[in-house]
């Protein structure tokens, strides 16, 4: 299978002399995969988004988004790639929330009906219809991503690139953006590239992790292997997901469990083990 985004060993130098290198694994997304990208502040992750996204040029290194270096050939590769960034509000220009996810098909002359169309559509999907005519700047932290997503897919892009999409949202809104994400994978193949700090609902969002750290990329991984794996976090300087440290803590008191990668796992063993107990 040949990679739509591949980086290795990236350079890049910022304006303030701040040099960033990513060197270690070969970063490599296929078609249709959801790629999550962890890493502490500072460990390279906005360089490493902003370079597929063309926004950057590689001083040094390879870069390449559906066969082309995307600063090279940005136009090209925009029109695949969807994104929305972690603070919305700078990307959500419309007066309207109708007119911020049409404000890229009329930019491209589409026509108006086509672009009417394919509006309501993606407002169905979402479930965003009935605020199509309000006003962006008075909606709720959801509301607003889920706005900035509908523009960002609703032209279907191959790529839907997102940094931190689940930053600064309640528990109702987070649990949306999870399963409309999902849903968008599975329904048109479009794959994701994620950053969050959000660990422990990363089980329901990652087929592939990447985990960034001293500009080093150091494990690309599923998540059932790298959350096994408790010590890397604490070697990168991020805390562990809770249900690694608890069962890990079980395993240490030697209860037979293995590290389980969401809440249904958790709950299967603990049964296993409560039944054996009392047999």
């Amino acid at each position: 299978m040949n990679p739509i985004v591949k980086v290795n060993c990236l350079k890049h130098f910022y304006p303030d002399k701040t040099e960033v290198h990513l060197c270690g694994l070969e970063f490599l997304v296929n078609q249709g995969e959801r790629v999550v990208i962890l890493g502490p502040n500072g460990a390279g992750k906005t360089t490493l988004i902003s370079h597929i996204l063309g926004l950057l040029k590689a001083v040094d290194g390879v870069v390449e988004v559906l066969g082309m270096d995307p600063y090279k050939n940005f136009e090209k590769v925009r029109k695949n790639i969807g994104i929305v960034f972690q603070n919305v509000d700078e990307q959500i220009i419309g007066p309207t929330v109708y007119d911020d996810i049409a404000f890229t098909m009329r930019n491209e002359k589409m026509d108006k009906d086509e672009i009417d169309k394919k509006v309501k559509k993606i407002a169905a999907l979402l479930k965003i219809e009935d605020i199509l005519n309000k006003i962006p700047h008075y909606l709720s932290g959801g509301q607003k991503k889920k706005v900035a997503l509908a523009g960002a897919i609703v032209n279907r892009p191959k790529i839907l690139v997102m940094d931190e999409p689940f930053n600064s949202l309640d528990v109702s809104s987070k649990s949306d953006i999870l399963y409309l994400l999902n849903k968008i994978n599975k329904e048109f193949g479009i794959t994701l590239i994620i950053t969050t700090h959000d660990l422990n609902i990363v089980p329901e969002i990652a087929d592939k992790i990447y985990l960034i750290s001293d500009g080093k990329i150091i494990s690309g991984e599923s998540p059932k292997e790298l959350f096994s794996d408790i010590e890397i976090f604490e070697k990168v300087g991020l805390e562990a997901p809770i249900l690694s440290k608890l069962f890990h803590s079980l395993r240490q008191e030697g209860v037979d469990v293995k590290i389980p990668v969401n809440i249904k796992e958790a709950k299967e063993q603990l049964l296993s083990v409560i039944k054996c107990k009392n047999i």
